[in-house]
């Protein structure tokens, strides 16, 4: 039957309600109840959709499942429904209820022995799925509650929130009093437990808020860290609500509304995501969010995404949950677990008690707004002190709007703040520290800006702010000798600065003017450089400061994108960096940056990269700008080399390979590589038309290299990428150049798609017989790349773009080319080569997250750069093959 019969009362919910209860006390039909419920989900969805408040939603759905299970075990639990009682455990218990939250319930019986009461239980289960209801069940006595709760703390603490649906009071209340603390789980060691479960449950989300693809639910900051605080107090002072929290003097009325309003945004995003799903899911991925953005009304504004500022919005409010949650927590910790002792002064504004930090009275801000600073320089400079009392981060907070433009301009301030980061230890520590207290982007409005702020795509693993101080804790390790062995040249690099704090001010302010337009290294050099002078830095470092901020990618796209074997790429480059003070400054804030940035990112190629170029650089500037490389002088130096890496390899033998290749090859190669080269050549009989594929494990790039010599004819970069895209191999690296007996030596730098080095000779041989397998005249030249691209590089849409440009030195046309990442790319652009008769040189294989960034060194068929038209025709064949691609799915 319908009970959905009166159109004009359709989009009342008390209506549906009353429903409900006349359901509830009339005749029982499950079919009537699933009409109710899924009339209730329609509704839910109206309403949330009418920006209703979130939590009226979750608390009503909670109600009208109430009436649906009351009814259901009156008709179902027979004769035994006066001596059972059915329970709402765990986050239903609570009365919360999302739209595909679990349904959890629990039968309590007087008993163990359960054997006469199953069958009924089964009866009553099984008319729950018949109203559409899917519950997680469990059935105890309560001897059964007890032992359990006994042995895990997560079956307590679900037991805890239990609430009485039907059923006798008095069994209901039998079981609370068997788990009262003075049975089990005391207050202390409730709480010891519900933290070291919290920080497990923390590790498992690398102890950061700022997660690409948080978890709602169990991320740090979010829902579950609310709920400790609530499972905290309600142990400790028996609370039901976080308001109770006030009448405790646990918790300021200010704190109460942030908490709340932070329990609300998570609860609207959470809502929205079972919304959009249609089942329980709590992980933002990239896909929703741009969904959710959208349903809760942003806008594309001109330098931010609709996305970026509902995520803005994410991080910023875990982190004052973060922050209530470790205020409150080492609250809880004061008044249950710590004794207090005398404490130990350490000037006439702080003290030190039960090893943390302490103000010696409350108006110590308020009076003196200097220790709003001064209290991070004091942790610094007392490593014992184990962190800060509850109390005073709470005075933190009240007091951090003192630091105006007047506090900002106090030379006490601008000492203080220098001595913070000269601090010997520590630095990072309490960098972190102000910025979870506010403090930092008070101090730096700038920095209060990009808070929070993430960057739409796969590239950036944290928001800026995290990001940044990633940076400076890169760089606090390399100047710390008891890491030296992680970096051993960087170290000495670091420790040789003679003003190391001007790299952790460059780190600060490297990404500072994201998100305001324009280009943020050039902002950010001008807020650097007046930030500097305004803290009495002289204007020599304060402009080297600023000249690393606005430099500070050049080092990394220069390795990556041109070819620094080339002796005058080197020269321009050294040009630009002017002196070797300026190269080491940027060398170690280069690599502390990447490193900092996704933690995918960083492989050993990389490493061997950087060093290379700053290496040659160095060089380059100890020779002097104004005296070049003398071309024939280093090749015959390179030459020397190799020949005496080549054994007792005769000398007509090398004569024979090395006559093949022009100087560019000599240039283009370390000594250590051409002898590898001219070994496995030297045996070849010249009229030897096979294929040679061969490979050495690690090399001086960084990476496994991969060699093929093929007959000119097979095109075979086409081939080989495929081969080894297929096989899971990242190529980092290409270089290619032809023989003057019609072949071509093809080298590739690779390692394992999650960025790890190929350390097993089963793997080794694996691709060398894949290769060989493809690389024959015989075998198919059309192979393509079945692997799918990860699911978030799906969700990126990122059009094709080209730029073609003269390397007047080389004699050759450099192809820029961005373009989606996927399986097959460089495959499909060998294709492309192939089909428009254009010889490779060289490639540069650059991934930006979901995006590459690739360099290609061409020709065309008689080794002379590209003619404009068949740059045109290059460039449509590649937008028509690449922009081919499997559209975006959640």
């Amino acid at each position: 039957m319908s009970v959905i019969h009166q159109p004009a009362a359709d989009g009342d919910w008390q209506y549906l309600q009353v429903a409900a209860e006349a359901l509830e006390g009339g005749e029982f039909s499950p079919e009537a109840f699933r009409q109710v419920l899924e009339r209730g989900a329609e509704l839910l969805r109206e309403r949330f959709g009418a920006d209703e408040d979130v939590a009226d939603l979750v608390r009503d759905r909670a109600r009208l499942v109430d009436i649906a299970l009351r009814a259901a075990w009156v008709r179902h639990a027979g004769r035994f429904a006066a001596d059972l009682a059915l329970l709402a455990v765990g986050g239903y218990g609570r009365g919360e209820l999302h739209p595909c939250s679990d349904i959890d319930i629990m039968v309590l019986l007087p008993k163990s022995d359960s054997a006469d009461w199953q069958p009924q239980i089964e009866r009553f289960l099984t008319v729950l799925w018949d109203m559409g209801l899917e519950v997680g069940h469990s059935v105890r006595s309560i001897d059964d509650c007890q032992r359990e709760s006994l042995a895990d703390i997560s079956v307590a603490t679900t037991l805890f929130e239990a609430r009485l649906l039907a059923g006798p009071e008095v069994l209901f209340a039998g079981m609370r009093r068997a788990l009262a603390a003075d049975r089990l789980w005391s207050s202390a060691a409730f709480f010891e437990a519900k933290v070291a479960e919290q920080t497990e449950r923390h590790h498992r989300y690398f102890d950061t808020a700022y997660n690409l693809e948080p978890n709602v639910k169990s991320s740090p900051g979010g829902l579950r860290d609310i709920q400790t605080i609530g499972w905290v107090a309600k142990r400790h002072f028996g609370t039901d609500t976080l308001d109770e929290l006030v009448a405790h003097g646990f918790l300021t009325r200010e704190e109460l509304r942030k908490l709340l309003a932070g329990q609300n945004f998570l609860w609207k995003v959470r809502f929205g995501l079972h919304m959009l799903t249609g089942r329980r899911e709590d992980r933002l991925l990239f896909d929703y969010q741009i969904k959710l953005a959208r349903l809760f009304g942003y806008e594309d504004a001109s330098f931010t995404l609709a996305v970026e500022q509902l995520m803005q919005k994410y991080y910023r409010t875990v982190i004052d949950v973060s922050l209530l949650n470790e205020m409150l927590l080492q609250l809880f910790r004061e008044a249950i677990l710590t004794r207090s002792e005398p404490p130990t002064p350490i000037n006439a504004r702080f003290q030190i008690r039960n090893d943390y930090l302490e103000v010696a009275h409350p108006e110590v801000f308020a009076r003196y707004p200097s220790a709003l600073l001064e209290m991070f320089a004091l942790l610094e400079q007392h490593p014992q002190i184990r962190g800060v009392r509850a109390e005073t981060i709470r005075l933190v907070g009240m007091h951090v709007h003192l630091i105006d433009e007047e506090f900002r301009q106090n030379p006490r301030h601008h000492r203080l703040f220098m001595e913070i980061l000269c601090a010997p230890v520590g630095v990072t520590h309490e960098l972190r520290r102000m910025n979870l207290y506010g403090v930092l982007g008070r101090y730096i409005p700038a920095f209060g800006r990009i808070v929070g702020r993430m960057q739409y795509d796969l590239f950036h693993a944290y928001t800026v702010d995290a990001h940044t101080l990633f940076v400076v804790s890169n760089l606090r390790r390399l100047a710390m000798p008891k890491f030296n062995l992680e970096f051993p040249s960087l170290s000495q690099i670091m420790q040789s600065l003679p003003r190391p704090e001007l790299a952790y001010l460059a780190a600060l302010f490297h990404d500072i003017a994201k998100g305001r337009g324009g280009d943020h290294s050039e902002l950010g050099a001008v807020d650097a450089e007046a930030f500097c002078l305004e803290q009495g830095l002289g204007r020599y470092e304060a402009r080297l400061v600023a000249w690393l901020v606005k430099h500070h990618l050049i080092l990394s796209i220069t390795a990556q994108k041109q070819d620094i074997g080339d002796p005058e790429v080197i020269r321009e480059f050294a040009g630009r960096i002017g002196d070797q003070a300026h190269l080491d400054y940027l060398y170690v804030l280069t690599v502390s940056d990447v490193r900092g940035t996704n933690p995918k990112l960083w492989n050993t190629w990389k490493a061997r990269l950087f060093e290379e170029i700053y290496e040659r650089t160095k060089q380059a500037l100890r020779r002097g700008l104004e005296t070049p490389v003398d071309q024939e002088e280093l090749i015959r130096e390179i030459q020397a080399e190799a020949r005496s890496r080549l054994g007792g390899l005769e000398e007509a033998r090398i004569e024979r390979v090395w006559s093949q290749w022009t100087d560019a090859y000599f240039l283009r190669f370390t000594p250590e590589e051409i002898a590898w080269h001219t070994t496995l050549l030297a045996d070849r009989h010249p009229s030897e038309e096979s294929a040679l594929v061969a490979i050495r494990k690690l090399t001086e790039r960084g990476g496994t290299a991969v060699l093929t010599y093929t007959p000119r004819r097979l095109h075979s970069f086409a081939r080989t990428t495929a081969v080894l895209d297929q096989m899971g191999l990242n190529v980092v690296d290409a270089r290619l150049i032809l023989s003057a007996n019609g072949f071509s030596l093809e080298t590739y730098v690779v390692l394992e798609d999650s960025g790890a080095l190929i350390d097993d000779q089963e793997r080794i041989q694996e691709i060398e017989s894949g290769l060989w397998r493809n690389l024959r005249e015989q075998a198919d030249p059309s192979m393509t790349v079945t692997r799918r691209a990860p699911r978030q590089v799906r969700m990126f849409t990122t059009p094709t773009r080209v730029n073609f440009s003269l390397d007047e030195r080389n004699n050759r046309t450099i192809l820029e080319l961005v373009a989606a990442d996927r399986p097959g790319l460089l495959s499909d652009v060998g294709k492309v080569f192939k089909a428009e008769h254009v010889a490779i040189d060289g490639a540069k294989i650059m991934t930006i997250g979901e995006r590459a960034e690739d360099v290609f060194y061409i020709t065309d068929a008689e080794g002379l750069p590209l003619a404009a038209a068949a740059c045109e025709r290059v460039t449509e064949s590649l937008m028509q093959s690449l922009d081919r691609r499997e559209a975006p799915r959640a």
